[in-house]
């Protein structure tokens, strides 16, 4: 069931709530968000055969949302809160509510109510305002190669329909469990990510999503700001745990799923993309 989108609007549509998301994640606190997410890694260590973790671990996943909500504007909370609102049918509440027991769900509600009362308290009134990542010359040469990367993947990744629902489609084979103790090997990763880098990530993909076309690829120049933001990111962290990342979701793609998608590209466009994202990938192993 929650893989399932509800309702009926566009992966535009979507997107533009996305872009809420993170505009409120860019504007977190990066030490807050740090243990919000090894919180959440932790929680995941402890989940049951339904995918449910120890109420201690529960509790604490819970405090570290109270606290990064509470350290951005309650508008932007209030953006976020909105823009899912629109694309969410009111039907799925009610529906989720006939699948538990009422009166548990209803005194779940009545305490989350408290709490939100609670972190609005100690809300801060704006947003803190973002250091600029200082200039080095690793910085330099990874975007550089991101320019190469994004001239010579552009016209690959321009021909791609990205509001197929083709992207909504569960991995065959990969169950719960195991996309679980992947997504947790990507918050590891996350967690270990230089904070101010991961706010001008963030920033690139907001802007990007702005520039998006009628099928959901953004500018050249946008393009670029991506793969450089995202390459600075990975040059961040201890290669194993890139790798870490790369041999979880690895071990959950069936070879069935990249074969489909290169049979969608044959006029060789992929191919340019992909020996240069190797070279790409040196360029970003080689600052570690």
């Amino acid at each position: 069931m929650y893989n399932i989108k509800p309702g009926s609007a566009s992966a535009l549509d979507w997107l533009k709530a996305i872009d809420k998301a993170i505009v409120m994640g860019t504007a977190m606190d990066s030490k807050l968000l740090k243990e919000a997410v090894i919180a959440h890694s932790k929680a995941i260590s402890s989940v049951d055969a339904m995918g449910v973790t120890t109420k201690q671990d529960f509790e604490a996943v819970n405090a570290a949302i109270g606290r990064i909500v509470a350290s951005v504007p309650k508008s932007m909370v209030m953006d976020v809160y909105n823009a899912f609102d629109v694309v969410t049918p009111k039907e799925v509440p009610k529906f989720m509510m006939s699948q538990v027991n009422a009166n548990d769900a209803q005194a779940s509600y009545n305490a989350f109510m408290d709490f939100k009362n609670v972190v609005e308290k100690n809300q801060v009134a704006k947003a803190a305002v973002m250091e600029p990542v200082a200039a080095s010359a690793k910085i330099s040469k990874i975007n550089e190669a991101a320019a190469k990367l994004a001239a010579a993947s552009y016209p690959f990744a321009r021909d791609v329909d990205w509001t197929s629902d083709l992207f909504q489609k569960p991995l065959p084979g990969a169950t719960a469990p195991k996309l679980l103790r992947a997504v947790d090997k990507a918050l590891n990763m996350g967690a270990a990510m230089d904070g101010k880098l991961l706010k001008e990530a963030g920033l690139a993909h907001h802007k990007a999503i702005l520039s998006v076309d009628a099928n959901g690829m953004t500018a050249e120049g946008d393009w670029e700001g991506i793969i450089a933001s995202v390459g600075k990111l990975i040059a961040s962290v201890p290669a194993e745990k890139t790798i870490g990342v790369f041999n979880a979701f690895g071990s959950l793609v069936n070879p069935v799923v990249p074969n489909n998608i290169f049979s969608t590209g044959t006029d060789g466009k992929a191919i340019a993309a992909y020996n240069e994202f190797w070279k790409f990938k040196d360029v970003v192993q080689a600052t570690l």
